[in-house]
């Protein structure tokens, strides 16, 4: 039993002494309704946010298109709205220890619902970049303060299982964002698919405000912006983080690189698929729901540098895969790569504790940074290097891309275990 400072004032069985409200709680277990509300807002509106991130990945040969635009061109829809996440995680995690949680979590979904709703009124590519960044600032309110409401509002038991869930719905919205993408603009238009987002986020919001509890043992922090400023500038003084940090780059920057320009590939010779068709091969991501809880059992027998290793291994094996023709080959490839490249990031990541410690929550944004940075890298910077060496030289650098880095690491320092 604790006694913490209520967040509001509006949460039952309240004793008023000296102007300060406290109250006689526990945090929430499985056995409680409210952990139920908790986990299935929070995991909904994962779904949400990441179906939102990614949705316009595969509109890229669309867009090129229907605005008459170059492929990196395009891709800035997506690279744009990763970079206003980068900017809102470093912000928003700032504030949001500061001022409560719940309001940034209902704020994200709101925020992020707008857009589609103003996009499909313009022609203007440029105004729909304008929206795309601050959308991406929005939809980082989520993950800056989603891991934190958990773990202060569910009991340390049970945390894990609502955790497990919400970061599920991580790769599930990515996978669902993309294949409703290709579907809906095959059958009807992008415009629709906008809509139908739209909707569904006002749906999600209105979710929140009836089921979110709120924020019972949330604390304000009184650290200064400085402090923070000081955690990361620790980090980045240190050389085993930076490669961890680099990791994460050149991971999410061969994986995204494969999924940016999959769709053209597809769309030309020999293969002439539609989109609706193309948009199928994302259910390779279902791998990752699969992918982060295998490292995690494999990393409780095995060395983890070992298994992260495998995991790369078989992450630069799928995308020699894509070399291939054959369709059924490139979707063995896809599958190699999720499964691969998911299992590598999950240890990448969780390696970091081992790494520090203090200012263990600025190591994990940064490398949450970098991991973004990986998907801005691979979806706008690779668009010189498709033009001029086409699908089979693309493929070749983003295969050796972390095989080399990853012997540029053994020979220098040895990272996590």
């Amino acid at each position: 039993m604790v006694w913490k400072r209520e967040e509001t004032d509006t949460s039952k069985n309240l004793n008023k002494k000296g102007g300060m409200t406290l109250a006689l709680q526990q945090p929430y277990t499985p056995k409680d309704r409210s952990f139920w509300q908790i986990t299935l807002s929070l995991t909904l509106a994962s779904f949400f946010i990441f179906a939102s991130m990614y949705a316009v990945q595969p509109l890229f040969p669309v867009y090129v298109e229907e605005f008459n635009i170059s492929i990196s061109a395009a891709s800035l829809s997506l690279s744009l709205t990763i970079t206003g996440l980068i900017v809102g995680l470093i912000v928003l995690g700032f504030f949001s220890d500061r001022h409560g949680r719940t309001s940034f979590i209902k704020a994200s979904v709101a925020g992020a619902t707008i857009p589609f709703l103003i996009i499909p009124w313009t022609d203007s590519f440029f105004l729909l970049l304008c929206l795309r960044f601050i959308q991406g600032v929005a939809l980082a309110g989520l993950p800056a303060a989603a891991l934190a409401y958990l773990h202060e509002e569910i009991d340390r038991g049970s945390v894990h299982v609502a955790t497990a869930l919400y970061i599920s719905s991580n790769a599930l919205g990515g996978m669902a964002g993309r294949v409703m993408a290709g579907t809906m603009t095959d059958f009807f238009s992008w415009h629709t698919y906008f809509y139908m987002l739209g909707g569904l986020g006002t749906i999600m919001f209105l979710l929140m405000l009836r089921l979110l509890p709120a924020s019972r043992f949330f604390e304000s922090s009184e650290l200064s912006f400085r402090h923070d400023l000081h955690g990361f500038s620790y980090h980045l003084r240190n050389p085993r983080l930076l490669l961890i940090f680099g990791l994460g780059i050149i991971f999410q920057t061969s994986f995204t690189g494969v999924w940016t320009y999959l769709p053209f590939h597809l769309q030309e010779a020999p293969f002439f698929l539609s989109l609706a068709t193309i948009s199928l091969f994302y259910f390779a991501y279902g791998l990752g729901v699969v992918g982060s809880p295998l490292a995690g059992w494999l990393a409780g027998h095995f060395p983890l540098s070992s298994v992260r290793l495998t995991g790369i291994f078989v992450l630069c094996t799928g995308i020699f895969l894509m070399l291939f023709d054959a369709v059924w080959i490139i979707s063995i490839g896809l599958a190699l790569l999720c499964l691969g490249f998911f299992t590598a990031h999950s240890l990448t990541a969780s390696s970091i504790g081992d790494l520090v410690t203090h200012h263990k929550g600025s190591a994990s944004s940064l490398y949450l940074v970098s991991y973004y940075i990986g998907v801005v890298t691979g979806s706008s910077m690779l668009g010189p290097l498709y033009n001029s060496q086409g699908w089979p030289g693309l493929m070749i650098f983003l295969a050796l891309l972390p095989l080399i880095y990853i012997v540029i690491v053994r020979s220098t320092v040895k990272i996590g275990n």
